[in-house]
């Protein structure tokens, strides 16, 4: 008769564990099966000029960004200042994926806040940002010389990850050889 009290209450109690673990954690800080591989293939038109593609194999031998982002996107705009901050200090080229927007929007949007890029490319559908494992807008990756994806920021950039993740890594990626 026990048993019948103890195995329900014992399910529950695994469960509550669970859940408090599972609250403890950061979302931002989600494991990405794509960090040690090959950035994903793609070829997209860029944005302002929409006869000319980009694909990653381009951006071999450089350290390079990958910043995902929308006009409609409210984080984006957020952490927007702090892209054309890391712009500035040339450490990185950044390359904008203008993820599932209509390219007129874009191309407004860019010229109100400003473009941070070196150049923006159109993924209308998303379907490249299905392939990067894109959660949501806005994420960044950063690769190294051989096109590896070395990490990956989950929401906007921050202060703090700019500083102590994003700027470290990009230094420490120029120093190796590719």
């Amino acid at each position: 008769m026990k048993l019948k009290y103890l195995l329900p209450l014992g399910i529950f109690l695994l469960l509550v564990l669970l859940l408090g673990v599972g609250l403890t954690l950061d979302p931002r800080e989600v494991p990405s099966p794509l960090i040690g591989k090959a950035a994903p293939e793609f070829s997209l038109p860029q944005l302002h000029q929409r006869d000319q593609q980009l694909s990653p194999k381009d951006l071999l031998g450089e350290v390079w960004l990958l910043n995902v982002w929308a006009s409609w996107c409210v984080s984006c705009r957020a952490e927007h200042e702090l892209v054309r901050e890391l712009a500035a200090t040339s450490t990185a080229a950044i390359i904008g994926l203008n993820y599932k927007d209509e390219v007129a929007d874009a191309q407004r949007w860019l010229l109100r806040y400003g473009d941070p890029y070196r150049l923006s490319v159109s993924d209308i559908k998303g379907n490249t940002g299905i392939d990067w494992g894109v959660y949501g807008v806005p994420e960044t990756f950063i690769m190294d010389k051989r096109g590896i994806i070395r990490h990956k920021q989950i929401g906007p950039i921050t202060r703090e990850s700019l500083e102590e993740k994003i700027l470290p890594l990009l230094a420490q990626l120029e120093e190796e050889q590719p």
